[in-house]
């Protein structure tokens, strides 16, 4: 499909009344799992347009454009509120997040598998074994706290197990800065991928650091704490990715071809015909706004969209699903790596005098204290063994002992193998 070839509505007819703003929320006990992690995605791909306009806008001066860009905005805002609705009130901030994290797992391996660039590949594999870690942590604590198992949420697609430990993850913020891609070199491909997984992971990063506080017991709130943290390394690691040559008006058309791609692959695979054709009338009010914004970049900066987006024609849709498979096979070849400078090396090879120690000191310096370690010891105490989804033995043999939290794998500079 192509964008441009489509007749776009009227921008003021984006608008919509209350009633189209609250649509009936799924049935948490029925939905598939990639519907769920749908809504997250485009809940944050909102969230994400519509900070993006307030920063284009705080930094322009022309107020025509400006104008222009408060309209878009109110219509994005409007998006995101009926995308955010779709959530039922009875679905728990901890069932949520299984959903947050489902999606994150899926979403980086999906993108990782179609990626191109190899240094954008590489950044995703290395995050994608960080989340996975935190569904496991989050899955432990709800079955600890509530009884209920996150395979059932996740519908048996996405393994609940041990990834890169989470304690390990906590890294210097001078090594979550990665190479930046080239919009002029760089496939259009690669382009949204780098747009889709900022968003998303910035999307998480925000959920938990509101959600923190809100969270009923202290165990909880402390895990919400600390993996928010990671997210905002991870959110700092993707965004370093885009470009900063491009212009605003080159991002802001970027942003909505984006979100039209987004909305198109959706409606492709969405299998509840209701929020299927949500997605369908979300993508007309996107082409409308992609249109508005060729037009602004061609009267303001005398550029044609073609100069930004090539032919304009979208890659294959993107489409959410299991990745067993692959998840496994990136856990085993590189668990044991950490981030250094612009580049990922085996944590082994690392000098003892590294800032990735002292961090890890100053943060971790009492591994009794850190609360993603809690949770699982806890849920061993209580239970005996860990709680886990797996369809095999866990590739890593140190992340095998379901009777003992490790946490060594990639923090400390001693061999792993995997069988």
């Amino acid at each position: 499909m192509n964008p441009f070839n489509e007749k776009p509505m009227k921008l003021e007819d984006t608008l919509m009344d209350w009633r189209a703003l609250c649509p009936a929320p799924y049935d948490k006990h029925a939905v598939d799992p990639y519907t769920r992690t749908r809504v997250i995605l485009m809940n944050g791909t909102e969230f994400e347009s519509v900070w993006f306009g307030h920063q284009f806008s705080r930094h322009e001066m022309n107020n025509d454009l400006r104008r222009s860009l408060a309209l878009m905005r109110r219509s994005e805002q409007q998006q995101q509120k009926l995308i955010s609705a779709l959530k039922p009130p009875e679905e728990t901030l901890l069932e949520h997040t299984i959903g947050y994290e489902q999606l994150a797992v899926d979403l980086t391996a999906g993108l990782a598998k179609r990626e191109p660039n190899r240094f954008v590949k590489d950044a995703l594999d290395f995050a994608l074994l960080e989340d996975f870690d935190h569904l496991y942590r989050y899955a432990d604590l709800m079955e600890m706290e509530n009884g209920e198992y996150a395979e059932n949420l996740v519908g048996r697609y996405t393994e609940i197990m041990p990834g890169r430990p989470t304690i390990a993850e906590h890294r210097h913020p001078f090594d979550s800065i990665r190479p930046h891609i080239s919009a002029k070199k760089d496939a259009l491909e690669t382009r949204l991928c780098v747009g889709i997984i900022t968003a998303a992971e910035q999307q998480t990063m925000n959920y938990y650091m509101n959600v923190s506080a809100a969270y009923a017991t202290d165990l909880g709130r402390r895990l919400y704490q600390e993996i928010g943290m990671i997210e905002e390394q991870h959110v700092t690691h993707y965004g370093s990715l885009m470009d900063p040559a491009e212009t605003w008006l080159e991002c802001l058309l970027m942003h909505q071809y984006t979100e039209c791609f987004l909305y198109w692959s959706c409606a492709a695979s969405e299998t509840d015909p209701r929020i299927r054709g949500i997605w369908q009338r979300l993508l007309e009010q996107e082409i409308a706004h992609l249109h508005e914004a060729a037009g602004l970049l061609r009267r303001i900066e005398g550029k044609d969209w073609r100069q930004v987006l090539g032919d304009g024609e979208f890659p294959a849709p993107l489409k959410l699903t299991g990745n067993i498979d692959y998840v496994r096979g990136v856990l085993a070849s590189s668990v044991q790596n950490t981030a250094q400078g612009e580049g990922y090396v085996d944590v082994s090879s690392l000098r003892k005098d590294n800032r990735y120690f002292d961090y890890q000191d100053r943060v971790n310096g009492r591994e009794k204290d850190v609360p993603s370690h809690v949770v699982i010891g806890q849920c061993i105490a209580r239970d005996g063994e860990d709680y886990r989804f797996e369809t095999a033995p866990n590739p890593i043999e140190a992340l095998r002992d379901r009777h003992a939290d490790n946490t060594s794998v990639g923090r400390v500079p001693v061999p792993v193998l995997a069988r």
